[in-house]
């Protein structure tokens, strides 16, 4: 049997675009998911819509933090109260493609692997692409240094390896912060 994975997309004042992101989240072909959505907003105008979408599907599960704290705060809580064995992260106005899951369930599996991340494409408003963004295979520290294009919402990683790993809870640049932490466990 196929593991669970769940699915991490903190929310914090992206209302135009949750719910193509959700949705992009329960059409996957890789049906083992739990959806885990932090309402990171001290202001409640979006959380009954919010609600809303959440009733759309059972595997769905609601946060709701007390006041703004961040992504990277939100993640870990989410990385926390999650049951899968696998962690992808989407970004509320990011969208994956319909296989993403399962094609980054089966490499990792196969390949004995604990963190992955996947091409990706930037586009505007309007869905018109304006960049493709192919990844570099085995990153190093000293990559990353340098430049680091790992889009968040493209990234699995196996939950134990989060254990002594978190986001840091800094506004900007979480995550970077962790590809570094794990990018000298290499």
């Amino acid at each position: 049997m196929s593991s669970l994975v769940s699915v991490i997309i903190p929310y914090f004042k992206k209302k135009k675009f949750i719910k193509s992101s959700i949705k992009s989240a329960t059409s996957q072909s890789y049906k083992n998911l739990e959806i885990i959505i932090i309402y990171d907003d001290e202001s409640l105008e979006d959380l009954e819509y919010i609600k809303s979408l959440c009733l759309q599907d059972n595997r769905i599960k609601l946060i709701i933090n007390k006041k703004n704290l961040g992504a990277g705060f939100s993640r870990n809580k989410g990385i926390k109260n999650s049951k899968g064995e696998y962690i992808a992260f989407l970004d509320a106005d990011d969208l994956w493609k319909k296989n993403k899951i399962k094609f980054q369930y089966e490499f990792m599996k196969k390949n004995k692997i604990y963190f992955s991340h996947t091409s990706y494409e930037i586009v505007d408003n309007y869905d018109h692409k304006l960049r493709k963004m192919n990844i570099k295979e085995n990153l190093s520290f000293n990559d990353l240094i340098k430049s680091c294009d790992i889009c968040l919402s493209s990234v699995m990683i196996k939950k134990n390896i989060l254990n002594n790993n978190k986001f840091s809870s800094q506004k900007t640049k979480e995550d970077y912060y962790l590809w570094l932490q794990l990018s000298k466990k290499k």
